[in-house]
């Protein structure tokens, strides 16, 4: 018997990494003590007319957001652009009446603190290289992302993300200020209701264009949930998007013949945007995320999920203690949008261009335009598109930074690039 042929099984999975992290995750996690300056950049959010959503917003919402209806988001109001200190081009999105553009700063410099954590983590590098064929085989079956550390570095990232999304909503929370947020999150245990009920690409497409389709209510303890409304709505977006991804298989394996890994292999593009583990799953059951299974390991109850929240509110507490951002002006390209020279500057970089899905936005965004993209590079982050007048070009990069991501003129340093994750890895 072939014990490396991948195999799709969520528990397993869920198991293996639990196994990997069980013995300690991160080891020292070093956070500066001095007060740092991050200098942003600051736009307001300008929706349709007569609507509190933008064009991008709206447009997902009616693709990909059945049945949610247009009054259960909440959206931003300003999007911020900022380099991290890895000297990454970020974008980000806050409200006025909310925590302020700490929040998704602070945010990304957590994440970063956490990754250059576990690649110095040298015991847990080494357990995950000597991960056997049989586990191995499981990760591949059933994850995006095969690697331990990817999977891992991803999960982190999927936390900051719920934290900064969930931030638009701080009003209506009775916690005061970013630190007293984060941890009002852990310990209303939010953290586990994202990784339960809410999808993965909702998640994450819905926090790069500054939405959240939730509304939270507080509880006499101080802490807080979601509505009925909200749990339901979750629920029946996920069902949706589980139906879609089971009809995609169901016609390839029945009316056209093909077994399940070439269905997959040949409906990759639309199974990665409606999730191709919800495909292989049975029917009746629903997916669980792999961190927030609990396992008994070693005689204990431990739980993945909590491990990474834990560790990751308490970095963040101390980084936004020490994080002083100030809003700059934005900067000017010597060129005026008027000049001819500018229509022939067809190459432009989205360093935040991780994945398959952020192509096809991407892509998709100057499409609506009618904007041809000639080329779209995943590895390079290059884009090249017939913009036809400099006008032009400013629109799409606003429409672009509209949709989440941060375009700009220059090549990124070689070294910035692929240090992100994707994002549908779990």
């Amino acid at each position: 018997m072939n014990t490396d042929t991948p195999r799709y099984d969520r528990r397993a999975a869920s198991r293996v990494l639990a196994g990997l992290a069980q013995p300690g995750l991160f080891g020292e996690v070093p956070v500066p003590t001095d007060f740092r300056r991050i200098e942003f950049t600051c736009a307001a959010v300008v929706p349709e007319e007569n609507s509190h959503l933008t064009y991008s917003q709206r447009l997902y919402l009616e693709r990909f957001m059945r049945p949610c209806r247009t009054h259960q988001v909440t959206t931003a109001t300003h999007r911020i652009a900022w380099t991290d200190s890895d000297g990454i081009p970020n974008t980000g999105h806050f409200r006025s009446d909310g925590l302020g553009p700490v929040v998704p700063i602070a945010v990304r410099e957590t994440v970063l603190a956490l990754w250059h954590a576990l690649r110095a983590d040298t015991a847990l590098v080494r357990r995950a290289e000597c991960v056997d064929p049989r586990d191995r085989a499981v990760l591949e079956g059933t994850t995006t992302d095969h690697e331990p550390l990817e999977i891992f570095r991803v999960g982190i990232e999927a936390t900051g993300r719920a934290l900064a999304q969930h931030a638009l909503l701080a009003r209506q929370t009775p916690y005061r200020d970013a630190i007293e947020f984060a941890r009002g999150m852990r310990d209303s245990g939010l953290f586990a209701a994202i990784a339960t009920r809410w999808f993965w690409e909702l998640q994450a497409s819905t926090y790069r264009r500054g939405m959240i389709p939730v509304t939270l209510a507080t509880q006499p303890d101080g802490t807080v949930r979601y509505t009925a409304e909200s749990v339901a709505t979750l629920r029946a977006m996920k069902d949706a998007t589980i139906a879609d991804a089971h009809t995609v298989m169901r016609r390839a394996t029945t009316v056209e013949g093909l077994s399940v890994a070439d269905a997959i292999a040949k409906y990759h593009e639309d199974l990665d945007l409606i999730s191709r583990q919800y495909a292989l799953l049975p029917p009746g059951t629903r997916p669980a995320c792999l961190a927030a299974m609990p396992h008994q390991l070693d005689g204990a109850h431990y739980s993945l999920l909590a491990v990474v929240v834990d560790r990751f509110v308490a970095v963040f507490t101390g980084i936004v203690a020490g994080c002083r951002p100030v809003e700059v002006a934005a900067a000017l390209d010597e060129r005026t949008a008027d000049d001819p020279a500018m229509a022939e500057d067809r190459v432009f970089y989205v360093p935040d261009m991780n994945c398959k899905h952020c192509v096809r936005t991407i892509t998709g965004t100057l499409e609506s335009m009618g904007l041809a993209v000639a080329e779209i590079d995943l590895v390079t982050k290059r884009v090249v598109a017939e913009f036809r007048s400099p006008r032009n070009r400013e629109r799409a990069f606003e429409a672009i930074r509209d949709g989440g991501y941060n375009p700009v003129a220059q090549r990124p340093d070689p070294v910035e690039i692929g240090v992100q994750p994707s994002e549908s890895a779990v």
